[in-house]
């Protein structure tokens, strides 16, 4: 008998529930519209044609609004400085509405474009409906959620997710440099 209790332990590890290892790395937070599951958000910044500029990743409980600043800041390259013949429009949705932002883009010379709120918009029916240059940056996520890698968060580091995110983008800066102009 101590040879079979040698062989399978004391039982009580067989049968205890196996503790979740958590798989959450740096820059998550719980994610407000999904069960509070730890969440990672990316803030992306891109031009006019949806070449990415730049990236900031941060935990899915952080407001837009709070990495506008960090995300102006991580543009690799100088910009040109606006001119009134070439000015620089900066179009964000609603989640970028706020004080804030509109003092940042004043600071960093950006026209600031933000949808108007359900209350501001004019009761009278448009007769055609443009569309919002928002799509760009939609797009530009869109292209990267189709690299599994980064679909689902699988790096516990914030450096490593943050390296296969630059390589993605990389990627669709290539892509961008083979179309027409």
């Amino acid at each position: 008998m101590t040879a079979w209790r040698r062989l399978i332990g004391d039982g009580w590890r067989w049968t205890e529930p196996w503790a979740k290892r958590r798989w959450a790395g740096e820059k998550t937070g719980p994610n407000p519209t999904d069960r509070a599951k730890r969440g990672t958000k990316r803030s992306l910044l891109t031009d006019a044609r949806g070449v990415p500029l730049g990236l900031v990743v941060a935990g899915a409980n952080t407001n837009d609004f709070k990495l506008a600043r960090s995300t102006l800041e991580s543009i690799p390259v100088r910009r040109p400085l606006p001119s009134r013949s070439r000015r620089q429009t900066l179009c964000v949705d609603l989640g970028y509405a706020f004080r804030p932002v509109r003092e940042l883009a004043q600071e960093y010379g950006f026209t600031l474009r933000t949808p108007r709120r359900r209350s501001q918009l004019s009761p009278k029916p448009m007769l055609r409906r443009r569309s919002s240059p928002r799509w760009v940056v939609e797009r530009t996520h869109s292209w990267l959620n189709r690299f599994r890698r980064l679909l689902v968060r699988w790096e516990k580091r914030e450096d490593t997710y943050v390296a296969m995110l630059h390589f993605a983008l990389g990627i669709i800066t290539w892509f961008h440099s083979l179309l027409p102009k």
